[in-house]
């Protein structure tokens, strides 16, 4: 550097280079450097989130892992906002696997937006500020007298740099202290609330998208896993020699099963990616393992493996709901007084749903590299997996092969479909445990048998329900009696029984809940909604089976059963607000046109729902030939997750949301038989056909409540909207999935 004597300007330009080796093209309009030069320096990463090229360019990497939710655009979406940015100068880039940076990286519960949203907006504002301070720096003007808009700070007069220009001397300015950060006014938005495409558009239309099924590294083999079929058996031995002797095979051998790789930190993963006994083949190929595969001779140790069977269920359920009893986890006051009263009009229903599966379009996978230590380095894995969860495979790693979690790299990939499904890492330590013993790179790939026999299913279940009627036709009681499902150590299932905090118990105060519980050794995990996804059809149709019984209209019923406009729990974003409720409720009913005369066959049904921190109503319009052929022509949504930040996304997951309920309701179910899963293939587990569709109307109200997520919440009202409407036209009750069981059938 030479001595010569320079401007404070200078003093920032010459920082940069010798401090940072940044490269960035200063220019000054109207005010141009003393000595007339410019400065190239590299590009600035300001945090952990946001990096700054010197052409403009922002990137801006996304923390959690996508699995078409859209977070991957809704995010960053928040800090460009924040920051001033221009939309069209972001590239978004999927953030590498770094707790130590990126915090807790994982998409489940709809808990995305809302976890996430205001440590977004501190990203955005903090590099907001720190671009404002370099601008203040460098064009010797007042903080107060420059904004951020566009990917520029524009100073009163009308002077302005370009983030570009800002970046390498915006990264030298000291991080602002957060709770001295403003954020911007809602009515100044340019980003947050309007439509983009996703930011994976053009690369998934394209083919150009790497889900974990399109891993390929140097050296890597393939792998197929075969379980037991009755969960709880292990492999004593196969035809081992006839399969090692197969075209394209290089090893096949048998695991154990291993309980070390199901702890978890995670408390409600706990237990479950438990290593199941098996046969592992390792080839050349995918089609030479699983051609392998089918040709398998396995002898399994069945003495302890399931004995569950659906039949039985049904039967013992139905049981349990004559007998009554059950853990009390609601005692209303005089419930069984106002049941009994003879001057009310009392109704009982027994409802019905059953077991259902995942079925992601990407069937589970993982990629492996276990390398051994050697010269004094310890064992070390790479795995590259899509997962809803990613950094929790390398507690599996360090439980059961003994690797340190700081020697274990995990590359978490796009997703093709999660729903709760990848939240459980089995497939995974199924991977490491194969890579581990054939000490080769392997890829395990699932077909799409595995994938449904070896799911973590939806619980299936049953409720009885009882209610009562004042003679003024208001609700005098309920008594609601869940009879589900427990593991072997009496721990509920994932989504099986009530809390007693659901609607309308969590507004009513003579409601009853109770819960019975059977033994299931069939795995159960999260599915879209666990537990709202098949109370919600129970709940608001008896909801409205009450309202037929009281001869009142439907919207007024459930509406009157909200009571006064409050939180249940004051200010608590989780708890349900009746005046948010009253409003979605309302405005779905009045945009499907609610009231209206209906023609012969069609009918309009309701529900409503809270759930995962959302208020969401649904009016179905459905109609229905003599032959139960039904058509659900339109589904009216109305939302109130406060302000949406993506609108297409936020659409877009209300609509899957609708399809995946529908499918769901309609045709799915699974089924054990002496603890063997029924179903093998989609010709046996169908999934809905796009002609099938109907046309959805998505409404939000916009409400100045904290945002929350969608992913999941505009499913659960869904089914009994859909079965009310099908009552309204035809004046028969539906009490049990799917349907495709009571002999309609979805056109």
């Amino acid at each position: 550097m030479n001595n010569k004597k320079i401007s404070r300007r200078n003093l920032f330009k010459v920082s940069a280079i010798a401090g940072g080796g940044l490269m960035l093209k200063l220019s000054f309009p109207a005010n141009a450097l003393e000595d007339g030069t410019t400065t190239l320096v590299k590009s600035s990463e300001l945090n952990f989130y946001v990096q700054i090229a010197s052409d403009g360019q922002i990137t801006i990497y996304a923390p959690n892992p996508e699995m078409g939710q859209g977070i991957k655009t809704t995010l960053p979406m928040i800090i460009a906002e924040e920051m001033g940015a221009n939309w069209d100068d972001v590239e978004v880039v999927l953030a590498p696997i770094d707790p130590a940076k990126f915090g807790m990286q994982g998409s489940g519960g709809s808990m995305s937006v809302t976890r996430n949203f205001d440590a977004m907006r501190r990203m955005g504002a903090s590099a907001r500020e720190m671009l404002i301070g370099a601008a203040s720096e460098l064009m010797e003007v007042e903080r107060r007298d420059l904004k951020a808009e566009a990917s520029r700070v524009i100073h009163g007069s009308g002077r302005s740099m370009s983030f570009g220009q800002l970046a390498s001397v915006a990264a030298q300015q000291p991080v602002p202290v957060p709770e001295q950060l403003s954020f911007k006014d809602p009515r100044s938005y340019s980003i947050i609330g309007t439509s983009v495409g996703s930011v994976d558009n053009l690369v998934i239309a394209t083919g150009l998208t790497k889900f974990g099924i399109d891993v390929d590294i140097p050296g890597m083999k393939f792998a197929s896993y075969t379980r037991c079929p009755r969960p709880g058996g292990k492999a004593i031995s196969f035809n081992e020699s006839e399969i090692k002797s197969l075209p394209g095979v290089i090893d096949a051998f048998i695991l154990q099963p291993d309980a070390r790789s199901g702890k978890a930190s995670m408390a409600f993963l706990d237990g479950l990616a438990a290593l199941q006994g098996g046969v592992a083949i390792v080839g050349e190929d995918t089609w030479s393992v699983f051609s392998a595969k089918a040709k398998l001779k396995v002898s399994w140790d069945e003495s302890g493996a399931s004995k569950d069977q659906w039949s039985k269920m049904v039967t013992d359920a139905r049981a349990i709901a004559v007998k009554g009893g059950g853990e009390v986890k609601l005692a209303g006051a005089s419930v069984t007084e106002a049941l009994s009263d003879g001057n009310n009009r009392t109704l009982e229903g027994f409802y019905e749903f059953p077991y259902v599966a995942h079925v992601c379009m990407e069937p589970m996978n993982c990629t492996v590299d276990f390398r051994k230590g050697s010269a004094g380095k310890p064992d070390s894995l790479e795995i590259w997996l899509g997962s809803q969860f990613p950094n929790q495979v390398k507690e599996i790693a360090e439980n059961m092969l003994g690797v340190k979690q700081e020697n274990v790299a995990v590359h978490g990939l796009r997703m093709g479909g999660g729903f709760g499904r990848r939240a459980v890492h089995d497939f995974a330590a199924e991977a490491m445990a194969i890579s581990h013993q054939s000490g080769l790179p392997v890829k395990l790939t699932w077909t799409r048998t595995d994938d449904i026999h070896n799911d973590y299913f939806r619980v299936g279940g049953f409720e009885n329900m009882k209610g009562a009627l004042s003679p003024d036709g208001k609700l005098a009681a309920w008594d609601q009696h869940y009879i589900g499902f427990a593991d072997d150590k009496g721990k509920r299932v994932i989504g099986s029984g009530l809390r007693g905090n659901e609607l309308p118990m969590v507004a009513f105060d003579n409601a009853r809940v109770s819960q019975t519980m059977m033994p299931v050794a069939t795995a159960c995990g999260a599915w879209r909604a666990p537990g709202s996804n098949t109370n919600a059809f129970v709940e608001q149709s008896f909801i409205h089976e009450l309202a037929n019984l009281a001869e009142r209209d439907h919207v007024e019923f459930l509406t009157e059963l909200m009571g006064s406009r409050r939180w249940i729990k004051d200010g608590d974003i989780s708890a349900l607000n009746t005046g948010r409720a009253i409003d979605v409720i309302k405005l779905a009913a009045q945009k499907a046109g609610w009231g209206k005369a209906m023609p012969e066959g069609t009918g309009l049904g309701l529900a409503f729902y809270f759930c995962h921190a959302a208020h969401v109503a649904e009016v179905a319009e459905v109609s229905v030939d003599a032959d139960k052929n039904y058509s659900v022509k339109r589904v009216t949504v109305a939302v109130d997750v406060g302000p949406i930040i993506s609108m297409s996304g936020a659409i877009n997951q209300v609509q899957g949301s609708i399809v995946d309920g529908l499918s769901t309701m309609a045709l799915q179910e699974i089924t054990m038989q002496n603890g063997r899963i029924e179903q093998d293939n989609f010709h046996q587990y169908p999934v809905m056909r796009i002609g099938s569709t109907p046309e959805i109307d998505v409404h939000f109200i916009q409400s100045d409540n904290k945002p929350t997520g969608l992913g999941e919440p505009a499913l659960p009202p869904l089914a009994p909207a859909v079965t009310n409407a099908i009552f309204a036209a035809t004046g028969k009750r539906i009490r049990s999935m799917p349907l495709s069981n009571e002999g309609y059938k979805l056109v």
